[in-house]
């Protein structure tokens, strides 16, 4: 049985897709990107404030699930430049305390809405 996970504390989806999906104690987190989920804008001032934003909005989502950053076992990051790779890692290694999730980054052409950065995650947690 899937449970489809959403909350205000987070953007809502901008397409045909859940900000995340439950199922036997794996939480399935879609791709998320800076937007700012108090006033839809996005948060692209510098590759900074739009990676602490895109961590903040995959936060929310873990935490409307019950679940925590120490409680994601993947990640996938997308970069449209992987000159961007050491500012984004740095920043997204500090959400992590102890072991780290297994992860791939890769560059892709472009992403939703012309922003640098998305990331997903996939969680788990025993009931």
């Amino acid at each position: 049985m899937k449970q489809i996970i959403e909350t205000s504390a987070a953007p809502a989806p901008i397409g045909p897709y859940s900000q995340a999906v439950l199922a036997n104690g794996f939480l399935y987190v879609s791709g998320q990107i800076a937007i700012n989920p108090e006033n839809g804008e996005l948060n692209t001032a510098s590759l900074e404030d739009e990676t602490h934003q895109v961590m903040r909005n995959l936060k929310a989502v873990l935490l409307e699930a019950g679940y925590h950053f120490n409680h994601v076992l993947k990640t996938t990051i997308f970069l449209t430049d992987m000159a961007l790779f050491a500012e984004v890692n740095e920043i997204y290694g500090s959400y992590f305390e102890g072991s780290f999730p297994a992860r791939e980054t890769v560059a892709v052409k472009g992403l939703p809405k012309g922003v640098d950065v998305e990331i997903s995650v996939v969680a788990y947690k025993a009931d």
